[in-house]
């Protein structure tokens, strides 16, 4: 085992020992109720969106590779390091004076539909661990907390439920929750947390067998798959008379067997079936699983979900995980997202979804070719391509994390079409300048968009927990059309 690796193996220890603590306690504890006093209630704004997809770039996408391109250096053995700021050239937009970095041909034809933040930052938690931030950016607030933080869509699933009542409201795409490394800490974020099993995610690692998981088991006659569900709740009936979990949690997790049983007896759950679309269309989307996982969103909010994540899946050292061999590997995973992004955005605008449909696509930080955190961090350097020069193609690419600038993009959902919002430095370090956006004001801004002020919140144990961190998140007013 490397340095790093052993680095990273303590502080994933340290990591889940603070989030195992406050899962456990939220199965003991009682229901979490809406504020009882009046004083607290607070006005819900006027949603300009029904649904929310969020395309996750799980591993920390540079921004400067992606949609802030920066001073281009072509590859050239024994170039400075410090003279790259971006690996790939600028290439023009549907938007008069935009650019954004080659290979996203695709995407850059839709971007007269798209609002551009060029200046989300990322809070200092220390150690810079992918754990930690995407759980902050999931969830609004950083680990340990007292209880355990329910992920964005689960918010959504209690406050707003679903549009269809057979559809889960809140499903995750694409990403594995076993079997890959650091899966304990996926799961730590990709939770309802104290809101209960009711309001959590249905997971579909792979969305080409999507259709496969909500279909009872070939041969299984209903009566026999009924039975086999009474069978199910006695057994989490009888946990409760063992005070393994209170009543609220237990009844949580009957509801959700109760969901899925309807969903299994619906004719809704054909929308899971990737084959009901022409092969014209299927290939469309085929770029993997991503691409894959693209067009069952748009299925799914066709049928009636409320927030779906897609993500190009978190593994360590993979995809955008890019401690070495950046460059190579950022033109892979843009030939993975570009046409699918540009189709999903267009599909929807074609089924007159698009309006009322918020995209968002977000990653837990960006990436330098030098700088880890920000300038002045002690962060610890965790690239694997370590050098002052160009001395191999492995060394070309961004491969440290940049938490003090990144881009967001969002489609649809009430937002300006053709709108670029903030900036970051155009020399490194390469900072949010005009226009900082944090992660509690875009959750903040995100919420608004679905008609949730910032301010809502539940009493947990009779204390306030907030949709933002202690209610504090401010909507950027000036995205919205």
């Amino acid at each position: 085992m490397t340095e790093l690796e052993v680095f990273e193996d303590e502080s994933r220890r340290s990591f889940l020992q603070q989030v195992s603590s406050a899962s456990a306690a939220a199965l003991t504890m009682g229901a979490p109720s809406v504020f009882a006093d009046e004083s607290e209630k607070v006005e819900q704004p006027r949603p300009t969106a029904d649904a929310c997809i969020i395309l996750w770039m799980a591993g920390g996408m540079a921004a400067p590779e992606t949609f802030d391109p920066k001073h281009y250096e072509p590859f050239q053995e024994g170039l400075e390091v410090e003279k790259i700021i971006s690996t790939f050239p600028a290439i023009d937009t549907s938007v008069d004076g935009l650019q954004i970095s080659e290979g996203l041909e695709n995407v850059a034809q839709v971007m007269d539909r798209a609002t551009l933040i060029r200046s989300a930052y990322q809070a200092d938690l220390g150690n810079i661990l992918h754990s930690r931030h995407q759980y902050h950016w999931h969830t609004g607030y950083v680990p340990p907390q007292t209880v355990a933080a329910p992920h964005i869509g689960a918010w959504m699933s209690r406050l707003l439920g679903p549009r269809n009542e057979v559809i889960p409201p809140f499903i995750n795409i694409g990403q594995r929750l076993e079997g890959v490394g650091e899966s304990e800490e996926l799961k730590a974020f990709t939770t309802a947390g104290f809101l209960g099993t009711e309001f959590g995610p249905f997971n579909l690692p792979y969305p080409e067998e999507a259709a496969r998981s909500v279909r009872p088991p070939k041969g299984m006659t209903a009566a026999r798959f009924r039975k086999r569900y009474d069978v199910l709740k006695k057994m989490i009936e009888a946990r409760a008379d063992r005070n393994v979990a209170s009543d609220y949690h237990i009844q949580s997790m009957l509801k959700s067997v109760e969901n899925a049983h309807k969903l299994l007896s619906s004719d809704d759950r054909n929308a899971f079936d990737l084959t009901l679309e022409s092969e014209d269309v299927q290939k469309k989307y085929d770029t993997g699983r991503f691409g894959r996982g693209c067009l069952l969103a748009r299925r799914l909010v066709e049928a009636g979900a409320r927030f779906i994540e897609v993500t190009t899946e978190y593994v360590p050292f993979f995809q955008f995980d890019t401690h070495e061999n950046g460059h190579t590997t950022l033109a892979r995973m843009k030939q993975e997202i570009d046409q699918p992004i540009a189709q999903l955005v267009r599909d929807l605008e074609e089924r007159d979804l698009l309006d009322r449909t918020l995209i968002v696509i977000a990653s837990e930080f960006s990436r330098d070719m030098i700088i880890e955190g920000v300038p002045g961090s002690s962060a610890r350097d965790q690239s694997r391509a370590k050098t002052d020069v160009l001395k191999e193609m492995k060394h070309y690419g961004l491969h440290r994390h940049f938490t003090g600038g990144t881009s967001v993009v969002m489609f649809g959902g009430g937002m300006k079409q053709g709108f670029v919002y903030g900036k970051t430095a155009d020399e490194r370090p390469c900072i949010a300048v005009e226009n900082p956006v944090s992660i509690t004001d875009l959750h903040a801004t995100i919420y608004k968009a679905m008609g949730i002020s910032p301010r809502t919140g539940l009493n947990v144990e009779r204390r306030p927990f907030y949709v933002t961190k202690d209610g504090q998140g401010k909507p950027v007013n000036s995205l919205f059309s």
